[in-house]
């Protein structure tokens, strides 16, 4: 995985409650045997209509908010279905930090295990910075070693995280990467074992 710490970039209001994992990625797109090239299928229902067209009123059709590494949403973002794929699809779209008032449990530790950081934030604070995402393009830094997210304005929010989630984005460790630091202990486990 990529590690983290700065992400600098316009955000993406969408500003909808109870996104949840078909509307993320749709059940048809699972097919595919790689955790690669779900992007194109992100929320592919509200982008595309019948024929396959852009949908121009859509906020990832929007050119302004081409290139952004930033989602905002509302309460209860990732529900329904535990796929993974649905954060495999945010990512391969782009983007690196997803912002909301709550997320679902599954998809919230998804984001952590693929690389992604699920910022919680107050539902006033998720509704200050989506108004101003959609009045005109704003930009945030995400910075995880200090734990803000910091506006152009210069407006300052502060989010909490688990140490051991925050090291593994700032380091870009997997679970599988995590148990290899331990290697050492495990090979002297494994010597014993084989010694009895």
């Amino acid at each position: 995985m990529e590690p983290i710490n700065k992400v600098t970039s316009v955000i993406t209001p969408l500003d909808r409650k109870n996104v949840d994992t078909d509307q993320i990625i749709s059940k048809e797109f699972l097919k595919r045997i790689e955790r690669t090239g779900f992007g194109r299928y992100l929320f592919y229902h509200w982008r595309f209509d019948e024929q396959g067209n852009e949908i121009s009123d859509f906020v990832l059709n929007k050119p302004q908010y081409k290139g952004s590494q930033i989602l905002v949403a509302q309460d209860n973002f990732g529900c329904g279905s535990s796929r993974e794929h649905a954060p495999w699809a945010i990512l391969d779209y782009g983007f690196r930090v997803v912002i909301a008032p709550s997320f679902a449990d599954i998809f919230h530790n998804n984001c952590f295990k693929n690389g992604i950081l699920p910022i919680k934030l107050t539902e006033q604070e998720c509704d200050e910075i989506l108004q101003k995402g959609q009045e005109k393009p704003y930009s945030v830094e995400v910075n995880l070693e200090a734990q803000t997210v910091t506006g152009e304005d210069d407006k300052v929010y502060q989010f909490s995280i688990d140490p051991y989630y925050k090291e593994m984005l700032l380091n870009g460790w997997d679970e599988i990467a995590l148990t290899f630091k331990y290697e050492e202990h495990i090979a002297v486990y494994e010597a014993k074992r084989i010694a009895f």
